[in-house]
């Protein structure tokens, strides 16, 4: 009996092909445009009747999405290695939350999510079809022989990822699925597949929020500001812990203290607050100063997870002509929703 996925010339472990960031599409004949999805981007593997999914990481995520899983199982092509996005709707959105909810050790609770609220593989590239390596073939070609294949495998799990030549119909994504679309990645037509390397390019779009500043932590030696913690309102009228800043230079920590020690005050966060310790802080204080909800800042975030900022966010300046009580949930650019998703692939022939 031969080793699962030997028979494959793509190895299990290779890594995907990245991007690095730029301000601007890029322009030229050469280069395809694709929208640059919120997902879990993985590699799907199937060699016969074994199937994997593979993390951008390296890890196994095929239990985790069994009916993705047996999509592939289920098509007539027996070898293959695609390049993708695992995207999962939920209600109105797709749901970033819903897909990390998936990680889950407990195979039930991921079989009864699977059929609940079951996810989708947004196919973008092919490695290998059939016994032929296509890693080296040019984009053009890979595109090509991955539209072959989706003429068939084409179905409510499995779908291809839109592309175009058309440098305005890819600037057209961003103002037609208003804020919800991540962004673009572009790729050269002419280019193999660069296992490991960043060699597409994708540009985010640029998305502001103005904060209330509820508090602060302070850095490991306790003079200095280590970072603002950031609240909306919601519409019941409570502040909100949505995430934190803390994109300042040295010097500008050090000034921070003289701005904010005249507003400590009891917590303005009336809603959810900023956690206390935890053992992912790695010896970092988190404990933090509260103040009255006063000061107003304008900030660069790139996702939202379950109302919160998904990762640190870039001050951008002071708002003191914003009023606090303006700054509301509204804001956050909302989780991409299918219906933009259907126009975004429409939007392609």
């Amino acid at each position: 009996m031969p080793v699962p996925f030997s028979r494959l010339v793509v190895p299990l472990d290779l890594a995907p092909m990245e991007a690095r960031l730029a301000d601007e599409i890029p322009a030229g004949p050469d280069w395809q445009f694709e929208p640059k999805w919120d997902g879990f981007r993985c590699l799907a593997f199937r060699d016969g009747s074994d199937v994997e999914l593979m993390s951008k990481s390296g890890k196994p995520l095929a239990r985790y999405f069994p009916e993705v899983a047996e999509a592939l199982l289920a098509l007539g092509e027996r070898r293959f290695v695609l390049d993708g996005e695992l995207v999962l709707p939920v209600g109105q959105v797709l749901s970033f939350a819903a897909l990390q909810q998936r990680l889950h050790p407990a195979a039930s609770r991921i079989d009864r999510l699977a059929h609940d609220t079951p996810a989708q593989l947004l196919l973008f590239d092919c490695l290998q079809i059939g016994a032929k390596d296509l890693t080296g073939k040019p984009l053009a070609s890979r595109r090509a022989a991955l539209e072959r294949f989706m003429d068939a495998a084409a179905g409510a799990r499995l779908q291809l990822s839109p592309s175009t030549t058309d440098r305005h119909a890819a600037e057209r994504w961003f103002s037609e699925s208003g804020a919800a679309l991540d962004g673009v990645v572009a790729k050269r037509r002419d280019g193999p597949y660069r296992a490991g390397e960043r060699a597409m390019v994708k540009v985010k779009r640029r998305r502001t929020a103005d904060c209330v500043v509820g508090g602060y932590r302070r850095d490991s030696t306790g003079s200095k500001v280590g970072s603002l913690l950031l609240g909306l309102y919601d519409d019941g009228g409570r502040l909100n812990y949505v995430g934190f800043t803390s994109s300042f230079s040295a010097a500008e920590r050090a000034n921070l203290l003289a701005r904010l020690e005249p507003l400590h005050g009891p917590s303005a966060f009336t809603g959810t607050s900023p956690g206390g310790r935890s053992r992912w802080s790695r010896g970092r204080s988190s404990e933090w100063v509260p103040l009255r909800a006063e000061l107003v800042a304008e900030v660069v975030y790139d996702q939202v997870t379950g109302q919160r900022f998904r990762h640190g966010t870039t001050f951008v300046r002071w708002r003191s002509d914003k009023a606090p009580r303006g700054c509301t949930m509204e804001q956050l650019a909302h989780e991409l929703r299918p219906d933009a998703l259907k126009r975004v692939l429409d939007a392609v022939d």
